[in-house]
C-alpha cells in the first residue's frame, strides 16, 4: 500500500506498508522533509510496525512521538503528518496526479446559477460522468452568498442589499457570508473525489485542498497560510475564505472566494455581522480585516487567475474543458426548483 500527504506550507511525506493478520508490516518512510538524527528514521518505521490497521491517527502520532530519540529534530513534517500518511495508504486514497483534472471557466453567471452549477457538477463528479474538476467563476453580479446554516436576518440587510442591487443567495456549504462583486472577486472551486482527501481530517482536508494556491501565492510574492479552519491569511490580513460541502459518497465540492478588490464601505451596508465585528472601530478597520490581492500582487486580476491556473496545472495536470449542456440544463432546472425559492433561501430566517 502506497499513502502520499504533503504538509500545507511542508514537505512531502509517503509511506509504503504492507498488512499482515490485520496489522501494519513492512513500513517505509520517506519524504523530501527533514530529520535528524537519521537514525530516526527507521525508529519510526520500526514503531509502526505491528500497529492494528484500525489504529486511528491520534495514536499513531502518539506512537511517532514516542518512537523519536531525544533531540530529533523534524522539519516541514511532524508526527501528525506521518499518521495521516499512513491513514491515507491503508484507506486507498489517490493523489492529485492520479487523476485527469479539468478545468471550467466560463462568462458571467448569475449568482443562483453559480450556486446551482456548484451542486450539479459535484454530482456529476460522483456519478462518475465527470473527471475531477477545477471551475473558475465570473459573476455576473454583485451578491452576498449566505452558508447553508446562517440566519438570513442575521446576517443581511435585506433593504440595503436591495437598494444597492446585490443579490442575495444561499449556498449548500456552511461557513460564513460572502460579499462579492464582478471584477473584485476571484472564486473557484474544486469538485473531487472521497479518495482524494481520504485519511484526512475535514480541518486537515480544507488546507490539502489549497495548497497549490498557497504555492501560487508565493509566486506571486504574497506570503500567506491557512488560518484554521478555513482562511487564507497574510500579515496584513485575510485574503480568502473557503467553504467545503460532502455529498453522500464523500465526494467533496470544495470553493474559495478571494478578494481581489473590495468596497469596505458597501460590505458593511450590505452584512449585518460585519458591522456587530467592527463597531467603534470605524471602516478603516473594515479595510484592514480583508486585505485584496490587487494591493498585495499589483496585477491585474485576469493575470492572477492565470497565475494560479497555470499553478494547478503544473503541478498536477489540467485539461481546458466546456460545461456540456446537459449540466447547463440541471443547474437551470435547480435554480428554478430550488435556488431561487423563497423556501431555499429563507429555510432559517
Amino acid at each position: 500500500m502506497h499513502g502520499e500527504y504533503k504538509v500545507p506550507g511542508g514537505k512531502l511525506v509517503v509511506v509504503d506498508l504492507e498488512v499482515v493478520d490485520g496489522r501494519l508490516a513492512d513500513v517505509r518512510l520517506s519524504g523530501d522533509f527533514f530529520l535528524e538524527p537519521d537514525e530516526a528514521l527507521e525508529t519510526v518505521d520500526a514503531a509502526l510496525v505491528g500497529v492494528p490497521v484500525e489504529a486511528d491517527a491520534a495514536d499513531l502520532a502518539a506512537r511517532v512521538r514516542g518512537a523519536l530519540p531525544p533531540g530529533a529534530v523534524l522539519l516541514g513534517f511532524g508526527p501528525e503528518a506521518v499518521a495521516t500518511t499512513v491513514r491515507r495508504a491503508v484507506g486507498g486514497a489517490t493523489g492529485w496526479r492520479d487523476h485527469d483534472w479539468q478545468f471550467l471557466h466560463t462568462g458571467p453567471q448569475a449568482p443562483q446559477l453559480h450556486m446551482a452549477l456548484d451542486e450539479v457538477l459535484a454530482r456529476e463528479v460522483a456519478e462518475g460522468r465527470r473527471p475531477p474538476t477545477l471551475r473558475v467563476w465570473e459573476w455576473a453580479t454583485s451578491a452576498v452568498v449566505v452558508g447553508s446554516f446562517q440566519s438570513l436576518a442575521n446576517e443581511v440587510d435585506r433593504e440595503e442589499a436591495d437598494r444597492l442591487g446585490v443579490e442575495v443567495v444561499r449556498r449548500i456549504s456552511g461557513g460564513g457570508a460572502m460579499f462579492v462583486e464582478p471584477g473584485n472577486t476571484i472564486t473557484y472551486s474544486i469538485y473531487a473525489p472521497a479518495s482524494l482527501v481520504e485519511g484526512l481530517s475535514f480541518t486537515e482536508a480544507y488546507a490539502f485542498l489549497d495548497d497549490w494556491v498557497l504555492v501560487a501565492l508565493g509566486e506571486l510574492g504574497v506570503r500567506a497560510w491557512y488560518q484554521p479552519i478555513n482562511d487564507i491569511a497574510t500579515e496584513q490580513g485575510k485574503i480568502a475564505g473557503a467553504a467545503q460541502k460532502r455529498l453522500a459518497d464523500g465526494t467533496v465540492l470544495h470553493h474559495v472566494t478571494m478578494s481581489y478588490d473590495i468596497d469596505a464601505e458597501k460590505m458593511l451596508r450590505v452584512l449585518r455581522i460585519g458591522r456587530e465585528k467592527l463597531i467603534g472601530k470605524g471602516l478603516a478597520s473594515a479595510a484592514k480585516r480583508v486585505d485584496p490581492l490587487r494591493r498585495q500582487t499589483g496585477l491585474a486580476r485576469s493575470e492572477v487567475i492565470d497565475r494560479m491556473v497555470d499553478t494547478f496545472r503544473r503541478q498536477n495536470g489540467l485539461t481546458d474543458a466546456q460545461l456540456t449542456p446537459a449540466e447547463v440544463a440541471a443547474a437551470e432546472a435547480l435554480v428554478a426548483s430550488k435556488f431561487a425559492t423563497p423556501q431555499w433561501l429563507g429555510r432559517i430566517p
